[in-house]
C-alpha cells in the first residue's frame, strides 16, 4: 500500500505546479492565434485543440512520473487503474473564455488519495497567480496563506455564480436560485470558471460561492483550497463534500446564509 507522507506531499505539489505553469505558458502564447473550437455535449460546451494539447501534456507528465496512479481528466486522457490515487484534471477551465480571448481562465489539477482530495493546484496564467493546498496545512496563493473573508451578513456579501451548459433545455438552469438570492446579497459575479471563482473566495475577495451540475474537475482542487483556506464547502444538507454537483462555498456564516436561501 502506497503511502503519501509529508515529503511526498510537498515534491507532488512541486510537480504539480511546474505541471501548471508549463502548460499556462503554452496557452498565454496561444490564445490570440487561430484556435480551432469545437461543440461537446451542447453546442456552447466549448473545447479548443489548446484544451486537448494542456491535458496531454499535464497527463503525459503524471503517466511518466506516477504509471500506476489513476486519472480523471475532463477530456479524453483518463485512465483506470486499482491505485488508491486519483489525479483530477481540468486543463483550462473557462474554455469559453479562452476561446473568446477573455483572460480570466486556469488550469486545475487535484490529487485524491483514498477518495479524498489531499493536494490542489490552481494556476491563473493572466495573473502569474498560483493557489495550493496541501489538506491540513492551510492555502496558499504564490507560497503567501490566503484565508477566506469573515462577512457576517448576507446583505453585504459578494457571492459569485454560474449557469449550467444545458440552460436551454433544462428546468435545472440556477435562474431561480439567481433570483432568490440577487436580492438578498451586496452584489454578485459570474466569471466563467468555477475554479477561479472559488480561488476567490479562497483569498476573501467573494464571500460566497454556489453553483450547480459540476463536475469533479471543475472543483475538485478549488474545494481543498477553499476548505484549507478556513471556509466551508457543502452540498444543500449542509453536508460537507469533495466534488458533487451541486456546490456551495463561503466562510461559514455566508456558507450557512447561502443553504437557506436556495433550501
Amino acid at each position: 500500500m502506497e503511502k503519501l507522507n509529508q515529503n511526498k506531499k510537498q515534491k507532488i505539489l512541486k510537480k504539480t505546479i511546474k505541471w501548471s505553469k508549463e502548460v499556462g505558458k503554452y496557452q498565454k502564447e496561444k490564445i490570440n492565434s487561430n484556435i480551432s473550437i469545437k461543440s461537446k455535449d451542447t453546442e456552447i460546451d466549448l473545447v479548443t485543440e489548446i484544451d486537448e494539447k494542456s491535458e496531454e501534456i499535464i497527463t503525459n507528465h503524471i503517466k511518466e512520473e506516477f504509471p500506476e496512479h489513476s486519472i480523471l481528466a475532463e477530456e479524453k486522457n483518463s485512465k483506470e487503474t486499482d491505485s488508491e490515487f486519483k489525479w483530477i484534471i481540468d486543463p483550462i477551465d473557462g474554455t469559453i473564455n479562452y476561446a473568446h480571448k477573455f483572460p480570466i481562465y486556469c488550469i486545475s489539477i487535484a490529487l485524491k488519495h483514498r477518495e479524498k482530495v489531499k493536494i490542489g493546484a490552481i494556476h491563473v496564467p493572466t495573473f502569474n497567480e498560483t493557489y495550493t493546498a496541501i489538506r491540513g496545512q492551510g492555502a496558499y496563493m504564490n507560497g503567501n496563506p490566503i484565508k477566506v473573508s469573515n462577512c457576517k451578513n448576507l446583505n453585504k456579501a459578494i457571492l459569485a455564480t454560474g449557469f449550467p451548459y444545458d440552460r436551454k433545455i433544462s428546468a435545472e438552469d440556477n435562474v431561480d436560485n439567481f433570483r432568490k438570492m440577487i436580492k438578498k446579497i451586496g452584489g454578485i459575479r459570474r466569471i466563467g470558471t468555477a475554479a477561479y471563482e472559488l480561488t476567490q473566495v479562497a483569498r476573501g475577495v467573494f464571500d460566497g460561492y454556489w453553483e450547480m451540475k459540476m463536475n469533479p474537475w471543475d472543483i475538485a482542487a478549488g474545494t481543498l483550497i477553499v476548505k484549507e483556506a478556513g471556509g466551508q464547502v457543502t452540498n444543500l444538507k449542509g453536508e460537507e463534500i469533495e466534488d458533487e454537483p451541486f456546490v456551495i462555498a463561503g466562510n461559514k456564516n455566508i456558507n450557512e446564509k447561502i443553504i437557506e436561501e436556495l433550501k
